[in-house]
């Protein structure tokens, strides 16, 4: 008789923002006739821009030709893709990375999800807290976590509290363990790390002999050139780090899906690369990204890409900024919303995170993401999204002054 994964069985039943969407499904079908603004999942609204549109349409055009005709490409993405990044990500910001450590793929998530398989059963995990959830659950379903316990953590995973005395960026800590989850700027608190704390990190990864699985999805909206961008900034980080990086908030692939990881060859262990490990992982597990894909992702990189992304982060940043303004003017305690496109607010009169959900979704139907969804220190705090449009931001944000809390 088969025999199932019992590891699945200590998670939730459901994932976070699928239970945010049977919720919200839930009260649209009792009231049809509501008007619901969503600034919950970081989900982006604007379109994909005219030079990845146009990128694309010539690559299917070029499909449709024996000529230009792609079948299976590349498992770690095509060279010119992977050598523009190279070019743009990091030369420019004087880090030296070789395309061959570049690894395409279909986005950031997957990628967090599936670097676990590379990695042995025993090790210990350092995890923030709040965070974002795949960290935690993708090593639960690996067998890395041990039981389940009353307060939603496990027993096995080393829980790093982010919170308003630690700026949300938590030291190294005195015990070892083995892989460590930092994600900056971060999510859901929408902070930054400074040069100063990944390089402690940097530190502790080298002297413990420990690995980083560094997160960067949202470094374009970094707006200070004193915050790294890249683990790469950092002295040693080529020696211990992992990094994943999403077109998804960057360029709008959120539909589109692709990203890259980047797996230095210095990194090794009890002599193995975990290069040539990743390496071996995508070429049995995984296919590729389209080519048509891997072309729009191309055209990010030109001068008219660059142009046309930097305007649309620029517009979700301004965003971010009228959520943070407005909700500052009201009372409420914010962080974030400067570097990031999330704010990470303190709810109100000592409601709980998902108390303020219900509040906001039944009396003014702005639908954000309660704290509590990313761990137990995100008890008492919300998240909100700059993802929407303005005019619905403000409007949100019209709507929040009118309740009487």
């Amino acid at each position: 008789m088969a025999e199932i994964n019992e590891n699945f069985l200590k998670l939730k039943s459901s994932y976070l923002f699928s239970t945010i969407a049977k919720k919200v499904n839930e009260y649209v079908e009792s009231n049809p006739n509501c008007n619901i603004i969503k600034l919950g999942i970081g989900d982006v609204t604007k379109p994909l821009v005219p030079a990845v549109v146009e990128a694309m349409k010539k690559a299917c055009d070029e499909m449709g030709t024996s000529e230009g005709f792609h079948g299976y490409g590349p498992e770690q993405g095509y060279s010119f893709l992977r050598e523009k990044i190279v070019e743009f990500d990091y030369k420019k910001r004087g880090i030296e990375i070789d395309a061959s450590e570049i690894f395409v793929s279909d986005g950031a998530k997957s990628d967090c999800g599936n670097i676990v398989d590379i990695f042995s059963e025993k090790n210990k995990v350092a995890i923030c807290d709040p965070v974002y959830p795949v960290y935690v659950d993708t090593n639960v379903m690996s067998g890395r976590s041990g039981a389940g316990l009353e307060d939603g953590r496990f027993e096995n995973f080393l829980y790093l509290p982010c919170t308003k005395e630690n700026n949300f960026s938590p030291l190294p800590p005195k015990e070892k363990v083995d892989l460590v989850y930092l994600c900056y700027p971060n999510n859901p608190t929408g902070e930054v790390a400074s040069r100063e704390i990944l390089e402690k990190w940097i530190k502790y990864a080298l002297e413990m002999g420990a690995i980083i699985l560094y997160d960067g999805a949202y470094e374009a909206f970094v707006q200070d050139e004193k915050i790294p961008r890249s683990i790469y900034e950092i002295d040693g980080a080529k020696k211990c780090a992992i990094e994943f990086r999403s077109y998804s908030k960057t360029a709008g692939f959120t539909g589109t899906r692709c990203g890259y990881t980047v797996v230095p060859k210095d990194i090794v262990i009890d002599g193995t690369t975990l290069n040539s490990l990743w390496n071996r992982r995508q070429t049995t597990k995984f296919n590729g990204v389209s080519y048509i894909v891997q072309k729009g992702a191309e055209a990010v990189y030109s001068e008219e890409g660059q142009k046309e992304i930097l305007a649309n982060i620029k517009d979700y940043q301004e965003n971010a900024k009228i959520i943070k303004d407005s909700l500052e003017k009201l009372g409420y305690e914010c962080f974030g919303g400067i570097h990031s496109p999330y704010v990470w607010l303190k709810t109100p009169k000592n409601m709980s995170s998902w108390e303020f959900f219900d509040y906001l979704l039944t009396k003014v139907q702005i639908v954000g993401t309660p704290g509590s969804g990313f761990g137990i220190m995100g008890e008492g705090y919300f998240r909100l999204t700059a993802f929407n449009t303005k005019e619905k931001t403000i409007e949100a944000m019209a709507r929040m002054a009118s309740l009487k809390i």
